[in-house]
């Protein structure tokens, strides 16, 4: 699970026996690095123009020359490491009949080598990424092998760039296969016997509370949720330390894990459903991103936090109307059991900050109106704390995932004040409804710097697309990885504001 079927490696030239070579041509259709021989009229005439993407395959005396566009020089318009992951996925897919093949890197300019390195291989990752668990008949990529040529000196940082590249590949391909489950094999019970096998490979410790465990320590959120299902719940505590007994700042990663979302009593449409087996991809990103920590030698201590549990309709389930006790002491009464995502993040987001940490960042598939307000393929932001925000857009911008920052209105926060509990689960009809969740979950972080983000859109994609297939995206492994990766300490407790520049 999550291993890639490619090998990556690196050279000064194109090796012998590859059967295809690939060079990147800009929207001037001028050829990066050795690329001389084509002439500029005749690829204008094959209605190839250099954009992003745009494949040309060339049989020159019998091998074959791939010249895959790469958009504008400087990349002006989405970034030249947007534009470069964007290229090498679409040379990864035109190669893919191929055994092996070469992408000529040497004539980039704007990416240091072991970065250009990183970004290509993660881009191979994702474009030959397969789930194929339930296929009869198994049709894996062609494709075993991919060269990336790079100038001679710091062949040594390109190789390092190629293993973090790989590391972030398969943690993404770790989400993603654990979102593509059908959610009657991927129980609650087995995600976390997951878990523990990835973090025993990883080098991390792992602790699983069971529904008696989940019992003694409070969790009722976890447990109101669980109520109506057959399957037990769990929660899934995963860490990494780099180095015992160290001085090092702890980040917290919470992420929602509903195997299975049938809305409860407060049934969603059979529409609605189709997908729900992968709402547990906020916690599918957290797991995946923490195995990846000791290959990309992350210097913080990392704490991941995974309450797993279906939402179904049983009949001991949870009804409208109903009140629990999280974690820390606050009740809330559910009004509608399909706004059930807040509620096991209630406890998961109570024993990061009861741990004092240096920063918390949950990850969920949280809610149908920030689908609304920002489509399918980019994520909502909401935090406590204008320092982590910022953080953690910068992260998403490097790791090539679109990301959007949304504010918490104080004003907004009686749309939650309940009749008969200290909060109800849901605010106002049709009103901010991603806005308000924030809200609720801010209720559980204490004065710990905290950023929520909203995965419901881009953690499922409907079509292919560069690096990603239709299914489980995977979305958000690889902007916690560069989080982790180049985390500086943000130093709590939280400013609890977040400045008006961010928007």
């Amino acid at each position: 699970m999550g291993a890639m079927n490619v090998q990556l490696r690196s050279a000064t030239t194109p090796p012998a026996d590859v059967e295809a070579v690939g060079r990147f041509v800009f929207e001037s259709l001028e050829v990066a690095g050795d690329g001389g021989g084509f002439d500029r009229e005749s690829l204008s005439r094959r209605g190839f123009s250099g954009k992003v993407g745009e494949t040309a395959i060339l049989d020159r005396d019998g091998h074959l020359e791939v010249l895959v566009g790469a958009g504008e020089r400087d990349g002006a318009s989405d970034g030249v490491e947007t534009c470069l992951r964007h290229a090498t996925a679409a040379f990864a897919r035109a190669v893919s009949g191929c055994s092996r093949a070469a992408l000529d890197l040497s004539g980039l300019s704007g990416v240091e080598g072991s970065r250009a390195a990183q970004l290509a291989a993660e881009a191979v990752a994702g474009a030959t990424y397969r789930y194929q668990g339930y296929r009869s008949a198994q049709e894996p990529s062609a494709l075993a092998e991919v060269t990336f040529v790079v100038a001679g000196p710091g062949s040594g940082d390109t190789e390092r760039g190629l293993e973090r590249g790989t590391a972030v590949g398969e943690a993404v391909a770790l989400a993603r296969d654990l979102g593509n489950m059908p959610a009657g094999d991927l129980t609650p019970s087995r995600m976390a016997e997951i878990a523990v096998e990835q973090a025993e490979r990883a080098g991390l410790e792992a602790t699983v509370f069971d529904e008696g465990r989940i019992a003694e320590e409070r969790l009722g959120g976890l447990l109101a949720v669980a109520r109506g299902s057959a399957e037990p719940p769990r929660l899934v505590v995963l860490r990494y330390d780099p180095e015992p007994g160290a001085d090092l700042p702890t980040v917290a990663l919470v992420g929602k894990g509903i195997t299975f979302d049938s809305g409860g009593l407060s049934l969603k449409t059979g529409e609605g459903m189709m997908a729900m087996k992968s709402d547990m991809s906020g916690a599918a990103a957290v797991v995946a991103a923490l195995t990846a920590c000791r290959a990309l030698g992350v210097r913080v201590r990392v704490a991941g936090f995974t309450p797993l549990t279906e939402n179904m309709p049983g009949g001991r389930a949870t009804k409208p109307g109903d009140v629990f006790v999280a974690r820390n002491g606050k009740s809330i009464e559910v009004l509608n059991t399909d706004a059930e995502g807040r509620l096991v993040l209630s406890d998961g987001l109570s024993l990061a900050a009861e741990e004092g940490p240096d920063a918390i960042v949950d990850l969920a598939t949280l809610t149908g109106a920030c689908v609304v307000a920002l489509g399918r393929k980019m994520a909502g932001v909401m935090g406590n704390d204008s320092r982590l925000v910022r953080a953690v857009l910068r992260a998403g911008r490097a790791a090539g995932e679109a990301l959007w920052p949304l504010p918490l209105p104080d004003a907004y926060r009686s749309d939650i004040d309940s009749e008969v509990a200290d909060m109800k689960n849901i605010g106002k009809p049709g009103n901010a409804g991603a806005l308000v969740a924030g809200l609720l979950l801010k209720e559980f972080v204490g004065d710990r710097p905290w950023v929520h983000l909203d995965i419901a859109g881009p953690a499922r994609a409907e079509e292919d697309a560069y690096d990603v297939r239709k299914g489980s995206t995977g979305f958000a492994v690889r902007t916690l990885c560069e989080l982790l990766t180049r985390y500086e300490p943000i130093g709590a407790p939280a400013d609890d504001h977040v400045g008006e520049e961010l928007w």
